[in-house]
């Protein structure tokens, strides 16, 4: 296997046993940054030079025996993520020479524990698009099949995890940012519980909004998440009470009751996607769970609930801003869409969905009084363009119209119920070459069960992916 593509678990093994310097891991960083990215767009920037230099402090560190439980990794850092003395645009034009003057608690914390940032990660413009392309760094793409999207809005960072620039990536995900991009480029993303990891205000008041992390593997993801999680001064939230920390499992996967929703109620899903999910279910099956095939009283309302919402907290923000700026016409064509819609939204619409929400948690607690988990496809299609801009382009699945903007993608009703933890992992292949996806859904604040759930599929499903199997472009 590829130096790059060693997970981070085998990295500090090696670090450890000074068989391998972190050194040796930037280089290897670099020259697939230099071969590839021209052709994925993962990064708006780089630190090569610095984390070179930190890399050889790390080698000592190991030498001495004074590293830290990241000490050695390059981490990428997406470009919507405040660090101290760094770049942060958010993919756009009107933020392009903006330097960030506070640090964000999720890359505090992997500084301290000994992380290096290699890079900033592209992402569409305000984080506001579930493909990556912006007028500041163009357009982003599936290391698996260029011509489609590497999904958003941490579309930067999937890509740079998926192929090989780095150890592991951060994320945001407020619709599905983290899960959508690890669907897309075949691998894990986690969104945790809301208040399980701080956020900087007013991100961290908003429940649907959450921190978390894009790996290669699942014991990177159970390697890293610990480092982030836990209570921080600037998020009140983040002191909810965590009764399992060290995410011990609690029950074997002999003794896991899992339901399966194909469609979550109302989706169009693709057949090979489909397809993939019910080889899911059998393999947990098989391997001892309980599992059964729930339908979910949810319809299309679920898309405006969530619509809704994201105006009412992220876009009013963006509308004080920029709506009637004289940098409007710098924005791009989804932004200026977005921020028309947030313009219309009344106090009756927010209401509404408020009220909506409470009727689809009636709904999933009628589940999760019976089962411990959810599973459900993470993506109803692969089949969206590099390029796509919903204000503009229409998605069909199975030849019927769906909404542009939320139609293709599963994730944001567990924004919507942001206090479900979610892991989207990768289950298989899409016709066109794209990972399949699943996610993974946990009761409120219960995580240690998906986790038991994902390890049986990663064994048994997932089989040679980065181990044998990569992007085939590079």
């Amino acid at each position: 296997m590829s130096l790059n593509y060693l997970p981070a678990t085998e990295l500090l093994s090696l670090f450890k046993s000074k068989q391998l310097s972190p050194v040796e891991i930037v280089k290897a960083y670099q020259q697939r940054f230099e071969q590839i990215n021209e052709k994925v767009n993962a990064f708006s920037f780089t630190f090569f030079e610095r984390t070179l230099a930190q890399a050889k402090l790390a080698e000592q560190a190991y030498h001495n025996n004074s590293a830290a439980g990241l000490t050695g990794l390059s981490v990428a850092i997406k470009d919507e993520t405040y660090v101290t003395g760094e770049p942060m645009t958010n993919g756009s034009l009107c933020l392009k020479d903006y330097i960030a003057t506070s640090t964000d608690p999720v890359p505090e914390a992997l500084l301290n524990a000994g992380a290096m940032f290699i890079g900033r990660t592209t992402t569409p413009e305000f984080s506001t698009s579930s493909v990556t392309w912006s007028k500041l760094w163009g357009v982003s793409r599936n290391p698996w099949n260029l011509s489609m999207t590497c999904g958003g809005s941490s579309g930067g960072s999937a890509i740079a995890v998926a192929s090989g620039m780095c150890s592991f990536a951060n994320g945001t995900d407020i619709g599905g940012s983290v899960r959508i991009p690890a669907a897309m480029c075949g691998i894990y993303g986690y969104k945790p519980p809301h208040g399980r990891v701080a956020d900087i205000s007013p991100y961290n008041i908003d429940p649907y909004c959450h921190h978390g992390l894009l790996t290669r593997t699942l014991d990177d993801m159970l390697l890293a998440y610990p480092h982030i999680r836990g209570a921080h001064w600037h998020d009140s939230h983040s002191f909810i009470p965590d009764i399992n920390p060290a995410l011990t499992p609690t029950k074997s996967i002999k003794e896991l009751k899992i339901a399966i929703s194909v469609d979550l109620g109302f989706y169009q899903v693709d057949a090979d996607i489909k397809d993939n999910l019910l080889k899911t279910a059998k393999i947990l099956e098989q391997a001892g769970a309980i599992v059964e095939f729930v339908d979910l009283n949810w319809d299309e309302q679920v898309i405006q609930t969530a619509k809704v919402h994201q105006r009412a907290m992220m876009g009013q923000m963006l509308k004080r801003e920029y709506l009637d700026s004289d940098k409007y016409d710098e924005l791009t064509s989804y932004v200026q869409l977005y921020l028309e819609n947030v313009a219309r939204t009344t106090l009756d619409d927010v209401f509404e969905a408020n009220l909506h929400a409470c009727k689809m948690w009636d709904e999933l607690a009628k589940v999760f009084k019976e089962y411990d988990l959810v599973v459900c496809p993470t993506v109803a299609t692969s089949d969206i363009a590099a390029d796509f801009d919903y204000s503009k382009d229409n998605v069909f699945i199975n030849e019927q119209r769906v909404d542009a903007n939320k139609g293709w993608f599963m994730t944001y009703p567990f924004n919507t119920l942001g206090q479900c933890p979610v892991l989207s992992m990768p289950n298989g292949f899409c016709l066109n070459g794209v990972p399949s996806s699943i996610q993974i859904v946990g009761r409120p604040y219960q995580e240690e069960h998906i986790f038991t759930a994902a390890r049986v599929v990663e064994q048994q499903q997932v089989g040679q992916l980065y181990k044998t199997q990569f992007p085939s472009f590079i």
